[in-house]
């Protein structure tokens, strides 16, 4: 299985009364009374896919992270680069995925194989050291936030491309609009990046949203555009400190999120100088760092 979805058999059960509006995949909630009847019906559904991908760099395992099968490329280029490893497109002379052939399973297989260019190397103690201070589980914030600034090869904090509100409020739409598999299977987290007039310019999904943000930055480390100055990185979860570094490393200057930050993302994002957004839903937000970036603008 190397889609990005798989369909499986399940038992649907549906409790009598009025029923709430179900969402992808599911039935919505209601009111029993004692006694009544559940109904149940056997049926197909989709699941979003996950499986695991190993990241090899000259024939050195460096990774394995469980992501949703679909631009691979993309996350092993993007999370070399946001996890501070290569500092440049020209730092890699070819991605491989490699192929597989097992019962039922003919399709790409779950090795990327990373080449260095010559001179561009990745050091024993520099591979220990960020995955140390990059865990996101409260090594010591301090820390943390100064070995990424060392990685940081971008000036966000001199970006002062102006976001409207206006401008933000439409963006939560325009990525669940454009999630073809969450419709599907409802089961996936997405990162989008958005130009300051809202155009939806690269978007990914997959079950962990750090790798969904590391195949956006693949994307534009491989398509030239890093960094991604003036641009807002949507994300459809929560912003942890981990989504805060990456973003900061691909140069961004702004990342929104529909939930909440953690204490140590809005601290990253304070010193580092980009705009943090959370809760951003419907008509309204929170602003958590970096307001002078948001205009006076209303859309009425």
């Amino acid at each position: 299985m190397s889609s990005r979805t798989a369909r499986r058999r399940v038992l649907r059960v549906a409790l009598p009364g009025p029923a709430a509006p179900a969402g992808p995949g599911g039935a919505g909630g209601a009111a029993v009374a004692v006694g009544e009847k559940l109904e149940l019906s056997p049926g197909p559904d989709m699941l979003a896919a996950e499986e695991p991908l190993e990241i090899r760099v000259n024939g050195r395992a460096v990774a394995v992270t469980m992501r949703t099968p679909g631009d691979d490329i993309d996350l092993a280029a993007g999370f070399l680069a946001t996890e501070g490893l290569i500092g440049s497109a020209a730092d890699i002379a070819g991605i491989r995925i490699c192929h597989q052939s097992s019962p039922g399973n003919d399709g790409p297989g779950n090795v990327a194989e990373v080449t260095l260019a010559g001179g561009a190397v990745i050091d024993d103690d520099r591979l220990r050291r960020n995955f140390l201070t990059t865990s996101a589980c409260g090594v010591c914030g301090k820390a943390s936030i100064d070995a990424v600034r060392v990685r940081a090869r971008f000036d966000v904090a001199a970006d002062t491309t102006p976001v409207s509100p206006a401008v933000l409020a439409t963006l939560p739409g325009a990525l669940r609009a454009a999630q073809r598999v969450f419709a599907s299977t409802g089961g996936l987290h997405a990162a989008g990046v958005f130009g300051a007039d809202g155009t939806l310019l690269v978007l990914r999904e997959d079950v962990g949203r750090h790798n969904a943000v590391d195949k956006v930055a693949g994307w534009a480390l491989r398509d030239g555009r890093l960094p991604l100055a003036g641009c807002v990185l949507l994300v459809s979860g929560r912003a942890s400190f981990e989504l805060v570094q990456k973003a900061f490393i691909a140069g961004i200057p702004v990342l929104a999120a529909v939930s909440a930050p953690s204490s140590l993302a809005a601290e990253f994002a304070e010193e580092a100088g980009m705009t943090l957004v959370g809760f951003l839903r419907g008509r309204t937000m929170n602003v958590y760092t970096g307001a002078a970036r948001l205009t006076g603008e209303a859309d009425g």
